[in-house]
């Protein structure tokens, strides 16, 4: 049986967010459309579903890096900022789209926000695991069939 571990990363975020998509507390605020996802991007992202894979690609992060909170995330997810002629610099993503996510996984019950040996920070429910590791599974199944 495969978990997050076993399968190709892009495979599974974006297996993971067509189910986040189906989960009813999982909803994108009116906002996503035109909003950036950070200061180093220069437009809104492409997809129209990048809601649900910046939540799959946070679950995963939760699941993997265990205890972990907005600002770590925020510097997981952000990138160099085009200055012109000026050397790029690094600019953390947008922390709000990451806290309205993590609200949201909390809700719908995959994550949950505890202490555990003086690290605070949110780690993955039995329910967020088992959906990574389910659909990890699928994946390796249908890559064997291949």
């Amino acid at each position: 049986m495969s978990n997050a571990y076993d399968v190709n990363t892009n495979d599974l975020i974006d297996a993971v967010a067509e189910k986040l998509e189906k989960m009813p507390d999982m909803k994108p605020p009116a906002w996503a459309s035109i909003v950036k996802t950070g200061i180093h991007k220069e437009r809104p992202p492409a997809n129209p579903n990048w809601w649900f894979v910046r939540a799959a690609a946070i679950l995963r992060q939760i699941y993997i890096l265990g205890p972990i909170g907005t600002s770590k995330l925020r510097t997981k997810f952000g990138g160099a900022q085009n200055r012109g002629y000026a050397p790029e610099r690094f600019k953390k993503a947008s922390g709000n789209i990451i806290r309205k996510i993590l609200q949201q996984l909390e809700k719908s019950g995959l994550s949950v926000q505890t202490t555990k040996k003086g690290h605070k920070g949110r780690f993955v429910t039995a329910k967020g695991k088992s959906l990574l590791d389910k659909t990890a599974s699928e994946i390796a199944k249908s890559q064997k069939k291949e």
